[in-house]
């Protein structure tokens, strides 16, 4: 470039900043557009080249007025999305520095936690985010350093946006790959997380937590009562990924624990509390708060039939846990069918496996009900009446006394 044509290029870099520097939002906003219209995806010589290589003095003026103004929500997004132009740039490794110096990250982080920002631009701070963390180790613990987890985390938990939810879901994915430092506070935040009640951001969490805990390879006891509590959504998304996680744990050492569980929860210890209301039918009432658990009874169910099916050893530790008792009760339920079908299906697995299981159904089922129950598991609930369904309420089947006499006795 010959020195006029440097001089005329300065000289209009110069215009654009002074003009920046004079103008008003509406100005600033305008000149953002023409900024987005003319270099999205352009690299960094190419910005260079625009800019006369001093496209960092724009940069510098852009992060500034961010800092200035996120908590009001002026152009943020705007102001995002031109960030992000240098931010996405290739080779951008010295907007990224320039970016970082002057506290790029915290200022990311702090408008996630600003309640008065738009979900959108949320989103956008989330994905600005990913491509600081993306180059390596250093960038993700920078992050994370910044209690970057924590402000990710309790964005995914509050936000309502699906954007916004798995644009974060898949940042605190990304934070947990090649940053061994961190990948357990990623892991923890994660379980945090279970009991949020957004079923999308549960189903988000779980499929998250399948791949973070590959990567841990070590199981915190703290996230079987989370998990097994989240059986009770009434969307089966979230049962599909619970299960799925379950059936991942069983590799681990929780898993005894989990089996507890699962059996437990064959059995609830209660059926909801009613709360009777003014002009409301108490029977409904009652109805309605012993749902959650009823659907967990019948995930639990579920839960043990794949997992039985799948290995001989865990469905043996399963009879020591008496599932056959538990599973006998959730039979009886005849206030939930689909608790009775999938108790069913998993006892039919114990029961044509185990000749020993068998006789002990088989007798305290009576001869009527068993044949039914050979002939379709399946619909076994469709044509059980009342008094048999008590009977396998209040079964007293042992089979776990029963292996150990058979045990003894050989």
């Amino acid at each position: 470039m010959s020195t006029s044509k440097e001089q005329a290029a300065i000289s209009q870099v110069m215009a654009f900043l002074r003009e920046w520097d004079q103008g008003n939002k509406t100005v600033r906003s305008r000149m953002l557009n023409e900024f987005l219209n003319r270099h999205k995806g352009k690299t960094c010589p190419e910005l260079e080249l625009e800019f006369a290589q001093v496209a960092s003095l724009f940069l510098a003026r852009l992060t500034a007025w961010i800092r200035l103004t996120y908590m009001f929500g002026t152009c943020l997004g705007l102001q995002l999305k031109a960030l992000g132009v240098f931010l996405s740039a290739s080779s951008n490794h010295r907007y990224l520095i320039e970016f970082l110096e002057v506290g790029g990250i915290l200022t990311l982080l702090e408008i996630l936690g600003q309640t008065q920002n738009k979900d959108e631009d949320k989103a956008e701070a989330l994905h600005l985010l990913q491509m600081v963390s993306n180059p390596g180790r250093k960038y993700k613990e920078l992050v994370c350093e910044s209690y970057g987890v924590r402000a990710i985390a309790e964005c995914l938990a509050t936000s309502q946006n699906q954007r916004t939810q798995e644009t974060a879901q898949m940042l605190l994915e990304s934070l947990a790959h090649g940053n061994p430092k961190y990948q357990n506070q990623v892991y923890k935040g994660l379980i945090a997380l279970l009991p949020c009640t957004s079923p999308k951001t549960q189903q988000l969490v779980l499929q998250t937590l399948r791949i973070v805990q590959d990567i841990v390879k070590v199981a915190y006891p703290s996230i079987v009562e989370p998990l097994l509590n989240s059986l009770k959504s009434l969307h089966l998304e979230v049962q599909h990924e619970a299960l799925e996680l379950i059936s991942e744990l069983k590799h681990y050492e929780v898993k005894p624990a989990l089996l507890k569980g699962l059996v437990a929860l064959l059995k609830p210890a209660k059926e909801g509390v009613q709360k009777y209301k003014i002009l409301e039918d108490p029977e409904m009432t009652k109805m309605t708060e012993s749902l959650p658990l009823f659907v967990q009874q019948a995930a639990a169910a579920k839960g043990v039939r794949m997992l039985a099916q799948g290995s001989e050893a865990l469905s043996t530790e399963l009879l020591h846990l008496r599932v056959v008792h538990h599973l006998l009760y959730a039979m009886g339920n005849q206030s939930h069918a689909d608790a009775q079908r999938q108790a069913s299906l998993a006892l039919e697995h114990f029961v044509r496996s185990y000749p020993l299981v068998e006789e002990h159904v088989r007798v305290a089922m009576g001869q009527t009900l068993f044949q039914l129950f050979m002939s379709n598991a399946e619909i076994l609930y469709m044509k059980m009446d009342g008094i048999q369904a008590d009977i396998l309420h209040s079964n007293t089947v042992n089979i776990a006394e029963a292996l150990e006499n058979q045990k003894s006795e050989t």
